[in-house]
């Protein structure tokens, strides 16, 4: 009954695009399916029996707890005000180099994805922050654009990331099934810190890659990025520079020195990166019981969209498996040409495609639990495969006509700024994701070596 697992992975995505809620929409179908299999004797209802445990397991699965409590840390700093501190504060220290202004949308763009770690919100926060000045500065508007789209979706892959934190949990899953599947009955694990320590040199290194881009750029095309003339009152102090960079780094610091030393787990480093964020907010005196409640409120919304999915697609696994569609995948993927490297690069280009319709809680929740153990029973490494997933969907959130971040910013852009504009801007960056993910792919030392280094794996 392969064929009945693959009919309902079809339809699950053919409804999403006709614009139905993505949790009814994974769990309703799915129970459609399930039913109608019942009937037809097809499908066995004692399956089903297990679906109370699986939501009993979602909810008080404590890895992640650390989703809403991330969720609360990037929406306080985002409410903060931090963001425009931070770019205003850089803006004025390399504002006179030409590029400058690019650089500090990068380098605020990499601190927003570690504090936060949502897409939308950053690219729509840098978007309405610096695209104004980068433009009124002469910047070209293709440059102008693809920076910010670029290091908005760092969040993507800088850890803590929520992405990396929700991508933790289903790989830690699947190698556990991997495993069991090749008769090994004791198997080992892959925690959130793996794929954090995995996650941070790629991560880096992309940075490095949009800031030499940019530099190469300045120095060919100037009349694209030209110098800012400093005026009077635009002096940029040691104290200045102090009082907006050390607050974050110090969270940051905190929160992903605290998980990759050992000293807490993902979920209680969570906790502090709230409590520090709320912190910086009352400081700041950013924070009022009106702006509490919407922070409250925005992070509830948030989180429950997540559980709400995850519920849904794990009643989607349950019923995909009880199809035989596991073994469909792993059949299709053992027979394609080039063994391990085939399998791998079919998925990534299926992973990619489907970016452009589906989110990255989708795609974590659906796709992975069904190609994840059958490509971690080829032998790969756990958090290599986690590491280019990530990196493969964010080049796809970037890639024009469909990617997210483009339209992020489509929605915050002046008139004046065409989708073309948007587009062409873009396309650089894209190629910058792809060179980074080849070299991810020929050299895997780029991932693992953090995490064998810190936790002897």
């Amino acid at each position: 009954m392969e064929w009945v697992a693959g009919l309902l992975f079809v339809s699950v995505i053919l409804v999403l695009l006709a614009g139905f809620p993505v949790a009814f929409t994974l769990g309703g179908t799915a129970l459609l399916f399930a039913g109608f299999g019942v009937l037809g004797g097809s499908f066995n209802e004692a399956l089903l029996s297990g679906l109370p445990n699986r939501i009993f397991g979602i909810m008080t699965n404590e890895t992640l707890v650390a989703v809403p409590l991330f969720v609360f840390m990037g929406v306080t700093l985002e409410r903060a005000r931090i963001a425009e501190e931070l770019l205003e504060t850089l803006s004025a220290l390399f504002g006179t180099l030409r590029g400058g202004l690019g650089i500090s949308v990068t380098l605020v763009g990499m601190l927003l994805a570690a504090s936060t770690g949502i897409v939308g919100a950053t690219v729509v926060t840098m978007g309405l922050l610096s695209l104004p000045t980068m433009l009124k500065r002469g910047y070209s508007p293709e440059i102008a654009t693809g920076t910010i789209c670029a290091s908005g979706t760092l969040g993507q892959i800088i850890p803590p990331s929520i992405i990396l934190v929700m991508l933790g949990d289903v790989m830690t899953t699947a190698y556990q099934q991997a495993q069991l599947d090749m008769g090994i009955f004791s198997p080992k694990t892959v925690s959130v810190g793996d794929l954090f320590a995995g996650a941070l040199i790629p991560g880096l290194l992309l940075v490095f890659l949009y800031v030499l881009y940019i530099l190469v750029v300045a120095f060919f095309k100037p009349e694209t990025m030209p110098a800012h003339h400093r005026g009077p009152d635009e002096v940029v102090s040691l104290g200045r520079v102090l009082r907006a960079l050390l607050p974050p780094l110090l969270l940051i610091f905190a929160v992903l020195g605290s998980i990759l030393g050992g000293y807490a787990t993902p979920t209680e480093a969570a906790g502090v990166g709230g409590m520090g964020a709320l912190l910086m907010a009352i400081a700041r005196r950013q924070l009022d019981l009106s702006r509490l409640q919407e922070i409250m409120r925005s992070t509830l919304r948030i989180s429950s969209m997540v559980f709400v999915i995850l519920i849904g697609a794990s009643i989607f696994s349950l019923v995909f498996r009880g199809y035989g569609g596991d073994d469909g995948v792993r059949a299709i993927l053992g027979s394609l040409p080039g063994g391990v490297i085939g399998a791998v690069i079919v998925v990534m280009l299926v992973m990619f495609l489907l970016g452009f319709v589906l989110d990255f809680i989708e795609i974590t929740f659906v796709v992975v639990p069904i190609v994840g153990p059958v490509l971690l029973a080829m032998g790969l490494d756990p958090v290599w495969l986690g590491i280019m997933i990530a990196i493969n969907l964010q080049t796809s959130f970037l890639t024009p006509p469909f990617g997210f971040a483009l339209f992020y910013l489509r929605g915050v852009a002046p008139t004046s700024i065409t989708t073309a504009q948007i587009y062409r801007g873009a396309v650089p960056f894209v190629a910058i994701q792809l060179l980074a993910l080849l070299l991810i792919a020929a050299f895997p030392e780029l991932v693992t070596w953090l995490p064998g280094k810190i936790y002897g794996g």
